[in-house]
């Protein structure tokens, strides 16, 4: 069993760098377009995935990401969220002021 590991690791990093390569935009795509990246990728089984990983795309650093960060990173971090909640209490505070003087007649 432990002979057939290799070849599993192999076919598992070629399956992960063709998916990686088809879900990445164009335009993070280094030195090669994409069509030739994903024929790289599956005619050369080890060295094809591996130059993806290392040059193919774009990548982030590990560190740093702050100043140049792009989306939120919780819900609570996002003003217009915050804004939409203020907004949703402020309509369900009206509605139940509504419901009540309609009650109360």
């Amino acid at each position: 069993m432990l002979r057939y590991l290799p070849f599993l690791l192999i076919i598992a990093l070629t399956i992960y760098t063709f998916i990686d390569c088809l879900n990445t935009p164009e335009e993070e795509v280094r030195h090669l377009p994409k069509v030739v990246w994903v024929i790289i990728i599956l005619v050369f089984s080890i060295v094809g995935p591996v130059v993806w990983l290392f040059a193919g795309k774009k990548r982030q650093g590990v560190g740093g990401g702050r100043p140049g960060r792009t989306q939120w990173v919780a819900p609570d971090d996002n003003p217009e969220f915050l804004k939409s909640l203020r907004e949703e209490q402020e309509s369900r505070e009206k509605r139940e002021k509504r419901d009540e003087k309609d009650k109360d007649q």
